[in-house]
């Protein structure tokens, strides 16, 4: 059964990477943090020349990087949803969902297939975002440390969207309704932080904005680290046990 989760995945990533949605998509979401780096760099220079006898100057990490690492992690968050709603809703809706849970693996490993194949193409877009402010090195030096937390950040907040994005695809009929559910409730992790400041520290706490944040400073707590992992996990767990429900009722 485990050969069968590469076949899964690489299924996974035929179908994303052959259809052009994906790359409009992919597209899109560089243009837009293209912007976003040439906005914060030329920000970044006006600022310079007065901020340079400064003790303590911010540098590039904090006037450029870290804003743009934090725009590609909001921006993101309007696109995924619109990958992971095809996942199993699309399936089902096709007709073709039988035919999956007919097939002689378990559930985790359909999940794992799927969750791996959404993965290989948001980390694409990673990559190519990373792109962005290596290119500082042509003229300038980078604070590897942030650099390392900050991308380390940006890969677990793409990772729990498509977590999110496939438990709710195993939830739902259509893919259109998958897509706004997952919009809805990543759009609320986000919300928690701007509600934290009312009404007290666990809504901080429990909002993806504010381990972002601590990553994105440069700063890598296990605590942090733990959030994304469980809620991954938690994500992933709950999707098995869905798919294994829709197999027992097929």
């Amino acid at each position: 059964m485990s050969g069968a989760l590469p076949v899964i995945a690489a299924r996974e990533i035929r179908a994303l990477f052959v259809a052009p949605p994906a790359w409009i998509l992919l597209a899109v979401v560089q243009a837009v943090l293209g912007y976003v780096f040439l906005i914060r760099l030329d920000i970044f220079l006006e600022l310079q020349p007065r901020i340079a006898a400064l003790p303590s100057a911010p540098g590039l990490g904090s006037l450029v990087i870290a804003p743009l690492l934090r725009s590609a992690a909001f921006v993101p968050l309007l696109v995924v949803p619109l990958i992971t709603m095809r996942l199993f809703a699309e399936e089902r809706q096709r007709g073709t969902l039988p035919l999956l849970l007919s097939a002689p693996v378990s559930a985790t490993t359909v999940v794992l297939g799927k969750f791996l194949g959404v993965l290989a193409l948001l980390f694409v877009a990673l990559l190519l975002n990373a792109l962005l402010p290596l290119s500082l090195l042509l003229g300038a030096g980078l604070d590897w440390g942030q650099f390392a937390a900050g991308y380390l950040a940006l890969a677990l907040v793409l990772a729990a969207y498509a977590a999110a994005g496939l438990l709710i695809s195993t939830l739902c009929n259509s893919p259109g309704v998958a897509a706004i559910a997952t919009s809805g409730v990543l759009l609320l992790l986000w919300a928690l932080d701007w509600a934290g400041d009312r009404g007290g520290g666990w809504l901080a706490a429990m909002s993806m904005v504010s381990h972002l944040d601590t990553l994105l400073r440069g700063v890598v707590d296990t605590r942090d680290l733990a959030y994304f992992v469980l809620f991954i996990a938690t994500c992933i767990v709950f999707a098995v046990r869905r798919l294994e429900a829709l197999r027992l009722h097929a």
